[in-house]
């Protein structure tokens, strides 16, 4: 479920006491006429008077022409498509990059009112603070005009809350919860949930978070787009939760539990966002070579191109071309421990680079021999492989300072109250997400 933080209440209901049966009360049948205020005709012919207007949304695709987009819209207007084709302000709608915003107004025979667009800020260096909104309407006269401007984004506290049916980010997706606030939370609880080997259909999540907002609508060119502030996640019945917690003497912030043990553990869990694991830490058929092996490492399976993060803080070793491992980086971490990942489209550091954890340090590809576009991740310590799941879960985790416990505890007060609103909002819709 998903809305607008804005102010809510919470109520407590009790049992009432004990009272006689309906059915035992004397009963008595009250007629009376009532008279409708005013001309009751003529406010029929007024509200007949108002034209109804249709909304709907849609993003643009790159296969996209005027009279395909105003067909998914359910709109039925040759002279709107002729002013998208003919218009110079217009045309923009259709050119560039795809994934544009659309919000279209049209009457019930679809004749369109209003098309407004809603993109990235045309100025690259704005991009990050203001996005481009263009504007067609129909005049009085049945002719269109556009314009074109630059708005700041705003931002908003949002709730969120889903039931996983297959999986995780079908469940965010279904909630119209951003993908990189689904992305945070499957770190935030990476440690406590193994999401690609113990998920089970009807585990529950809530969060609390902060979006960009263009006119109110989180934007979604940007996949990275939001904040996490808290969240909780039911997995078999168990519930963890966690909070963002900036300390104010250091300046450094970080998920918590609600007990105050830090969840950025030494290690992730994961090196690639939004993947699917196609070979454990375990015996194998390898594809090339014909024959069952022990596979050493974690194989996820994610497009060409995709980015790929260090696991943890150190020193890149190695950086180039390794025979069957292709394009491989080689990351060199404290208590002689090593992380390797390989087959990759591009290497971006260098040997000998500081590198700090969650960086991108390259994309993920087939180089070498990779039958698919993969990642091939290995975790070795003292040069023997790991387990990499299992180090990243047993690894050390921080605990809050002392003397940052009393305002730490205002904040998971607060955040309490908005994940049991973002309950009770799904649980009273019965679905695992709404608008």
């Amino acid at each position: 479920m998903v809305g607008l933080l804005s102010g809510f209440a919470v109520t407590a209901f009790g049992i009432a006491p004990l009272a006689p049966d309906a059915g035992d009360l004397p009963q008595r049948l009250v007629t009376e006429t009532v008279q409708p205020q005013g001309n009751f005709d003529a406010q029929l012919a007024e509200l007949a008077a108002h034209e109804l207007v249709l909304r709907r949304s849609e993003q643009t695709r790159a296969t996209d022409t005027a009279d395909a987009l105003l067909r998914r819209l359910g709109a039925l207007d040759p002279a709107a498509s002729q002013f998208l084709r003919s218009d110079t302000t217009a045309r923009r709608l259709l050119q560039g990059r795809a994934g544009k915003m659309v919000e279209l107004a049209a009457d019930a025979s679809g004749t369109v009112q209003s098309i407004v667009a809603r993109y990235p800020a045309e100025n690259a260096e704005q991009q990050a603070t203001h996005f481009t909104r263009l504007t067609i309407e129909r005049q009085a006269d049945g002719k269109f005009t556009s314009k074109v401007e630059t708005a700041p984004l705003e931002t908003q506290v949002r709730l969120g809350s889903g039931t996983i049916r297959t999986s995780l980010f079908a469940a965010t997706d279904e909630s119209n919860i951003p993908d990189g606030i689904a992305s945070q939370m499957a770190d935030m609880f990476s440690g406590d949930v193994d999401f690609h080997r113990e998920l089970q259909k009807g585990d529950r999540f809530s969060v609390v978070y902060e979006a960009m907002t263009a006119d109110g609508e989180p934007i979604s060119w940007d996949a990275s787009n939001g904040h996490l502030i808290a969240g909780e996640f039911v997995n078999k019945g168990k519930s963890y939760q966690s909070v963002w917690f900036k300390d104010g003497v250091t300046g450094k912030g970080n998920f918590y539990a609600f007990d105050g043990q830090s969840k950025r553990h030494s290690f992730l869990a994961n090196p690639v966002e939004f993947s699917r694991i196609t070979s454990g830490f375990a015996m194998r058929f390898h594809p090339i070579l014909q024959s069952w092996r022990q596979h050493k490492g974690v194989d996820f399976g994610a497009p060409t191109g995709t980015a790929v993060r260090s696991v943890g803080d150190g020193t890149v070793d190695f950086a180039g071309w390794q025979n069957g491992y292709g394009n491989v980086i080689k990351i060199q971490h404290s208590g002689s421990r090593e992380t390797v990942y390989a087959h990759l489209s591009r290497i971006e550091v260098k040997k000998g680079q500081k590198i700090g954890q969650g960086q991108t340090i390259g994309a993920v590809g087939m180089t070498g021999w990779a039958t698919g576009p993969h990642l091939h991740f290995e975790f070795q310590v003292n040069g023997t492989q790991q387990d990499p799941r299992a180090i990243a879960k047993a690894s050390d985790a921080a605990t809050l300072p002392g003397y940052a416990r009393a305002k730490f505890a205002q904040t998971v007060a607060s955040v309490t109250t908005q994940l049991q609103v973002a309950r009770s909002m799904q649980a009273s819709d019965g679905i695992s997400g709404a608008e």
